[in-house]
């Protein structure tokens, strides 16, 4: 019986993770469960599945907490160092599922505590990826790919013939403006963006599709995960979800994951590694779906893509700013602050002045966040006063 900490449960793959646990109580248990404010959800999964340990990241919610979990032997703890802790806690794996740069420090303390990591945090590797590798290769801990399309290049990549290996590619549905022309793209609403034609996420990461950063992140993330050159991970915008990444080896044979879009199948992959995990998700049938289609991600329509590029070719800091100006800026765009096209346009001015230079430390990555997050807040404050199609105009 596997014990699985969750970081990050009260999110998508957190749930997910859950609902895996609960169709298998005979081969797993929960160790620790952590989320950020939602004390209701932790609580509640904390009490249905027997947590020793619930934490919640927002000290100010430690009391509720406390109270929700009151008559339980669960012990219950708050703020980004008891986060950590529940981290390094006696577990068998860690599913780190916290969104953001927020998730690099309690990753980071699993690695150093030696558990196995379900990866499905992109941006502690975007932030820090030489950082936690070093980490990895000093304790031996596994990173097990959570992100559907790095979980699908994990399975039909192989290890031992790295060297065969020519060109890894990430797939994308395109998200909901894959069809838009730019002047439905400038007015389009938190709402619009949120509405995946295919998979069911939170804001942020449902936005990061529509912008196509998320695909920019996942190609610096699959650099690390698989040691590839930035020139050898493509991308191609496949409508249907249903090949979820290629790996094309050197002698023209190109191996693909098939799949129904389900983040069970991933999460399942991860937890059950090297075997495999029954699941409940749909089957799929081929016949019914008719056709598989694809065509290249428009380079004017998402320039995140080119900016995650460049973050990877510069290397050091740059990938920090952008991660951290992007986060920024999602969140604006969130609270109706600034347009759609705006996120690219001030992540590109962020990486612009922002820092750069190597990154030798954990204590160098959180100072580079800290700097390029006052620059992305200056910028979108600039914006508040600023017509947006003037602002959207600068993403070039």
């Amino acid at each position: 019986m596997k014990r699985i900490t969750i970081l990050g449960a009260t999110g998508s793959v957190g749930r997910t993770t859950l609902e895996l646990v609960a169709d298998h109580p005979e081969q797993f248990r929960i160790a620790a469960l952590t989320a950020n404010r939602d004390v209701a959800g932790l609580a509640a999964a904390a009490r249905r599945f027997g947590a020793a340990r619930a934490v919640v990241a927002d000290p100010s919610c430690y009391t509720a907490l406390k109270e929700a979990l009151a008559g339980t032997n669960i012990e219950v703890a708050a703020g980004p160092a008891a986060v950590c802790g529940a981290a390094a806690m006696p577990a068998d794996i860690v599913v780190a599922a916290i969104v953001g740069a927020a998730g690099l420090k309690p990753t980071l303390a699993a690695i150093e505590a030696g558990i196995p990591i379900a990866l499905a945090n992109k941006e502690t590797l975007v932030c820090a990826g030489e950082i936690v590798l070093q980490a990895t290769q000093k304790t031996g801990v596994p990173l097990l790919p959570v992100d559907s399309e790095h979980s699908a290049i994990f399975q039909v990549f192989a290890p031992n013939e790295r060297r065969a290996v020519e060109r890894l590619i990430l797939t994308a549905s395109g998200g909901p403006f894959r069809d838009a022309p730019l002047s439905v793209m400038q007015r389009a609403t938190a709402a619009d963006a949120v509405k995946h034609p295919v998979w069911s996420m939170g804001a942020k990461i449902s936005i990061d599709s529509a912008t196509m950063m998320n695909k920019g992140l996942e190609v610096i993330e699959a650099h690390f995960l698989f040691a590839m050159p930035e020139e050898r991970i493509d991308i191609v915008v496949h409508p249907q979800s249903v090949v979820h990444s290629l790996v094309e080896y050197q002698d023209g044979s190109v191996l693909a994951h098939l799949g129904h879009p389900d983040m069970r199948t991933p999460v399942a992959v991860a937890l059950s590694w090297p075997n495999r995990l029954e699941t409940n998700c749909k089957r799929l049938d081929l016949a019914q779906i008719g056709k598989l289609t694809f065509e290249p991600a428009d380079p004017v329509k998402f320039p995140a893509i080119r900016l995650a590029r460049e973050a990877l070719r510069a290397r050091g800091a740059v990938p920090t700013v952008l991660n951290a100006a992007n986060e920024v800026a999602v969140a604006a765009f969130l609270e109706n602050r600034i347009g759609f096209l705006d996120i690219a346009a001030i992540v590109e001015r962020t990486m612009e002045a922002g820092p750069t230079g190597p990154l030798g430390s954990l204590d160098d990555v959180i100072q580079v966040d800290e700097t390029a997050r006052r620059i992305a807040a200056s910028f979108v404050t600039a914006s508040d006063a600023t017509p947006a199609p003037q602002v959207a105009a600068s993403a070039g």
